[in-house]
């Protein structure tokens, strides 16, 4: 019986260590610079960034989530968990570690799918940690829903392409150096057939970045997630990515991961929260006590830990059926459930959190009304709440099957019934 909770002590050495890296030297770099993880580091920002990766690169934790081939170690999804949960405490930690989103996503997809000139073209510098890219697939009307999506991408007959259309909520496209563009390519083949990914350089004219979205109340046109409008974006066929048509597939490889992904990090954001709320619990004195004696504090705090620790072990069967199936297709449900749960473990315990610290829990002096802001983006990113509850529901419901007849299975007088006569004596056997 194969059941083990401990890591193998090599690997955990690395843990150890990254857990110490990240709280002495990354975590810093969130307060020093804020908001800039994304944006190609000036000389005097390489000068601290450029040590921290390769002390990461020494310690062979590097884009953990690849394989060797690609510049990782192989360590597989139930240790690149592990990691990440350390690494979710830090909004600088994913691109210290080279395994930040998107582009662990847009890495993935190109390593599956992209040809030797495109993988030194995009993937190598990718994977270098020299640029950043952007995944721009949501659409204004439609949101995510691809069969909704009204961007086209039309021969040129020349041997190209031309794009035309409009995509919202596209993440860093203000700072990456190409897009992964989704695109209609066949009308009548629906969506699962006629869309086909295009690698698009940021530099391509006609990429008009009609504004930069926020969220919550970040100013007005300093957001991260843009609006873009391809106005005759034109591309060579050597841009496209996988072949015609190919693009439901190849979104369904990425968003698989960048699920589950997600997942991994906020265990460490809802871990952080739920730390900071021990902490308040017992250093806040009231007349009569710390809140810590206090039973509603407790209930947070019991409640917060027994969240926490469900979700954390369901992550970890997740992350450990991908490494055994190496199929995220059969692992479609499971992904599906975590991601259903994950806005809302981290929603729980960071409102707990800033209760247990009153009107400081409110205030922007402390980051629980932006652990909120976020609970609600892990609900919305790589495909709504909703969505994922109808395919958990579908995939659990193949499992069984409706009973002919009046009364259900688990009708107690009908099983009575049946039970009397399995143990009834036969009728030789009668007195």
């Amino acid at each position: 019986m194969a059941w083990d909770f401990e890591t193998d002590p090599e690997f955990q050495r690395l843990l150890d260590w990254a857990d110490t890296f990240v709280r002495e030297e990354v975590e810093p770099l969130d307060l020093a610079f804020p908001g800039q993880q994304f944006t190609p580091p000036g000389p005097e920002l390489r000068k601290i960034v450029t040590p921290l990766k390769d002390e990461v690169r020494r310690h062979r934790l590097w884009a953990a989530h690849l394989g060797p081939e690609l510049g990782g170690e192989g360590y597989g999804q139930l240790r690149l968990a592990l990691l990440n949960e350390i690494l979710g405490r830090s909004e600088w930690a994913p691109v210290i570690f080279g395994c930040q989103a998107p582009d662990t996503g847009n890495a993935e997809i190109i390593a599956h799918y992209g040809t030797e000139d495109q993988k030194a073209k995009y993937l190598r510098p990718l994977l270098d940690g020299e640029v950043f890219s952007c995944y721009s697939m949501t659409e204004p009307q439609a949101g995510a829903d691809p069969a909704l999506f009204e961007t086209r991408a039309a021969p040129d007959g020349f041997g190209g392409w031309v794009i035309d259309g409009w995509k919202f909520f596209s993440s860093n496209a203000r700072t990456a150096a190409f897009f992964i563009v989704m695109a209609v390519t066949d009308p009548e083949a629906g969506p699962y057939e006629g869309m086909s990914m295009f690698l698009v350089p940021a530099d391509t004219p006609g990429i008009r970045i009609e504004r930069d979205v926020g969220l919550g109340d970040e100013p007005m046109g300093d957001g991260a997630h843009a609006l873009i409008h391809y106005d005759g974006v034109r591309v060579p066929d050597e841009a496209l990515l996988g072949g015609p048509g190919q693009a439901f597939a190849i979104a369904q490889t990425r968003l698989g991961g960048g699920r589950v992904h997600h997942a991994m990090r906020t265990i460490g954001h809802a871990q952080k929260a739920l730390d900071m709320m021990c902490e308040r619990a017992l250093s806040r004195r009231t007349r009569d006590g710390v809140l810590a004696d206090k039973q509603f504090v407790q209930g947070y705090v019991a409640d917060s830990y027994a969240q926490l620790t469900q979700f954390r072990l369901f992550v970890l069967y997740v992350a450990w059926s991908i490494d055994k199936h190496n199929d995220y297709k059969r692992v479609r449900k499971d992904i599906a459930a975590v991601k259903v749960v994950m806005p809302q473990v981290l929603h729980d315990i960071a409102q707990r959190a800033a209760q247990v610290h009153g009107a400081l829990g409110m205030s922007n002096e402390m980051p629980f009304q932006k652990m909120l802001l976020g609970a609600g983006v892990m609900g919305m990113a790589d495909g709504p709440t909703e969505v994922h509850k109808v395919t958990v529901a579908r995939q659990v419901l193949r499992g069984h099957q409706a009973v002919d007849g009046l009364w259900p299975t688990g009708h107690l007088p009908t099983r009575r019934e049946a039970a009397i006569a399995k143990y009834a004596p036969e009728e030789d056997e009668k007195p």
